[in-house]
């Protein structure tokens, strides 16, 4: 009896380790069938990544460039943090593009129309690049972006198309304020200095004597009189009426170029101002044209926007081939003006008022000598470069060295 009871419990025990087994490797296999479905999950998403065909874009860029050392990435270099830092990351991580071309930008066709420099905002940068179009795809990139950097636009454009060498101009805006016009023997309360008629009039004819080309050797660096590249053609600039912030006046100059060099757009300026407050005569502007050497001021770059670039010449050929748009923006020009409401005019009136960069830099034009040889000029340089660094950033630079 005891012996058959052994028995029964020693068949039941077999009984249960069998089925704990049998659970166990149930179990086992589960897990693993997980962890293959899992697998199988990315390797499709993978895949798909990898099928999603890439398409040539433009994006329709607005940003604040205040904090940041340019537009023009450069990799390898975390010291100095650019838009393009940011762009790219926001890329990489929407699914726009793939990690690896983030670190070499060349593989997603990537080209910027203008290299804005240390500081310069843009309202309307446009930037050419191969990307996986996605469903809301300017939502997602943008969710990846700080809010003072904004992809407003999307078009699709030519396999070939490149967004530097396709546009025919630039248009850029600075903005200043108007006690920057004040005559140097007035003496002005900045927050109540208002530009009068008779000033804004003469300053609109000084800045038309720039319509047209001239040799801008004397407004940029590392280009002698003789450089072809040095001409320029200006299309046009003016200064518009100018109107009352934070209960200090502004104005706004705008030009359009087809191209610009280095810092040209803040010489034009500066030279301007110093001739409107009396240290310089009207006939420097003959003289910068020619071969000589003539000191010109630069003023901060704490002012200028790049406003919007044209695509004129690609418009009228392929803008209404019925497979690509014109590079227009009118859909977008109320979210523009939005952000510049914003970000950029909020971000110049506060740091000039803030650090005080335009009479910062009034208070330089004395070093100048605006009748000096070039011999002097080397050494006024050598002992006002101190003042200088005290300008603010870097101008435009669409296309110099």
């Amino acid at each position: 009896m005891a012996e058959d009871l052994r028995a029964a419990v020693s068949s039941q025990t077999k009984r249960l380790n069998s089925s704990s087994e049998v659970i166990q490797r149930l179990e086992e296999n589960g897990h693993q069938n997980k962890r293959l479905k899992s697998n199988a999950d990315e390797e499709d998403a993978e895949d798909q990544n990898k099928k999603s065909p890439k398409r040539k874009i433009v994006l329709l860029m607005a940003y604040s460039g205040k904090g940041y050392h340019g537009m023009q990435r450069n990799v390898g270099s975390s010291q100095f943090k650019t838009i393009e830092d940011d762009l790219v990351s926001a890329l990489v991580q929407s699914g726009c593009i793939p990690e690896n071309h983030g670190e070499d930008m060349k593989k997603m066709s990537f080209q910027r129309c203008a290299r804005t420099d240390k500081g310069v905002s843009a309202a309307g940068q446009i930037v050419s690049l191969k990307v996986r179009l996605r469903d809301d795809i300017l939502e997602k990139i943008n969710n990846h972006l700080p809010s003072h950097i904004r992809i407003l636009g999307l078009k699709r454009v030519t396999g070939g198309f490149n967004s530097k060498n396709k546009c025919d101009a630039r248009t850029y805006s600075y903005m200043l304020p108007t006690f920057a016009f004040a005559h140097k023997d007035h003496v002005v309360q900045e927050e109540l200095y208002r530009l009068d008629t008779e000033t804004l009039e003469r300053v609109n004819k000084l800045l038309a004597c720039y319509k047209g080309t001239h040799n801008f050797h004397n407004f940029t660096s590392q280009k002698g009189p003789r450089d072809p590249s040095a001409k320029r053609y200006i299309m046009e600039m003016y200064c518009g009426e100018p109107f009352v912030r934070e209960n200090m006046e502004f104005a706004v100059i705008k030009v359009k170029g087809q191209s610009f060099m280095m810092h040209q757009i803040r010489k034009m300026i500066g030279l301007v101002i110093a001739i409107v407050k009396g240290y310089a005569a009207e006939s420097i502007m003959e003289r910068s044209w020619g071969e000589e050497k003539v000191d010109v001021p630069k003023a901060p770059g704490l002012g200028l926007v790049l406003e919007k670039v044209h695509f004129e010449k690609y418009n009228r050929r392929f803008g209404n081939d019925g497979l690509h748009e014109p590079l227009e923006w009118t859909e977008e020009e109320e979210k523009i003006a939005v952000f510049k409401e914003q970000y950029i005019y909020p971000t110049i009136i506060n740091t000039e008022r803030e650090e005080k960069s335009m009479a910062n830099w009034l208070n330089t034009l004395p070093i100048h000598d605006f009748n000096s040889s070039a011999v002097e000029m080397q050494t006024s340089n050598k002992n006002s470069k101190k003042s200088s660094d005290l300008e603010g950033s870097d101008g435009c630079g669409d296309d110099s060295d």
